[in-house]
């Protein structure tokens, strides 16, 4: 039940709306939390890290309000997210996390599929994959990929997802019918980054005869 509430209230564009009209700097603290928490706990995949940046570029743009630190504090966040992530997967934790039942074998299975299709540039890769990017830096860790290697896709990755989210949002934050059909908008982002999840979905059943 907790969980339900927590997500809904995080995916509503007009709550979050609400915390930034009384204090912004607040609510960019909030959206980098939760973006830490996103990309740093292999147990929270659900957390829509997508729709929270964009909607949050787009109040800034209406506002006025520079993105910049909110470009700085989400990708921050982001980096040290992943490598917390990938420290737990390289610690005796991630085994028993494992065995704990905490990581779906299916959650597991279908990032196996990317880092098959793609290496190690799906540290970059799956951060705009929800799901994928969660459990990237976990298994990235728990597979023992090179520190260094994994450090420089972690930066490039929140690099790109932070700042590309947040300044969409940002320059078409400001056109009228974009502030009037958000809600729409942030659910068609939360579809379209979920379409890669499907084809590779899509593309195991078949190859399997299903």
């Amino acid at each position: 039940m907790l969980t339900t509430g927590l997500f809904g209230w995080l995916s509503s564009d007009h709550h979050l709306m609400a915390l930034m009209a009384q204090n912004w700097w607040l609510g960019v603290l909030i959206v980098a939390g939760i973006v830490f928490l996103e990309t740093g706990l292999v147990v929270l995949p659900f957390l829509p890290g997508d729709s929270l940046l964009f909607t949050t570029g787009a109040f800034l743009g209406a506002s006025g309000i520079s993105p910049l630190w909110a470009i700085l504090l989400t990708g921050l966040a982001a980096v040290l997210g992943d490598g917390v992530n990938y420290l737990v997967g390289r610690s005796a934790a991630g085994q028993w996390l494992i065995r704990r039942g905490w990581i779906t074998p299916r959650h597991l299975q279908k990032t196996r599929a990317y880092f098959d299709r793609f290496g190690a540039p799906t540290v970059t890769i799956g951060r705009f994959v929800p799901i994928v990017r969660t459990v990237t830096p976990f298994l990235a860790g728990l597979s023992g990929m090179c520190p260094r290697r994994f450090a420089l896709y972690n930066v490039l990755g929140a690099m790109m997802w932070c700042p590309g989210l947040l300044l969409a949002g940002y320059w078409l934050g400001g056109i009228p019918w974009v502030r009037g059909h958000m809600s729409w908008l942030t659910a068609g982002i939360v579809v379209a980054s979920l379409l890669p999840v499907l084809f590779q979905l899509r593309r195991g059943a078949l190859a399997t005869g299903g």
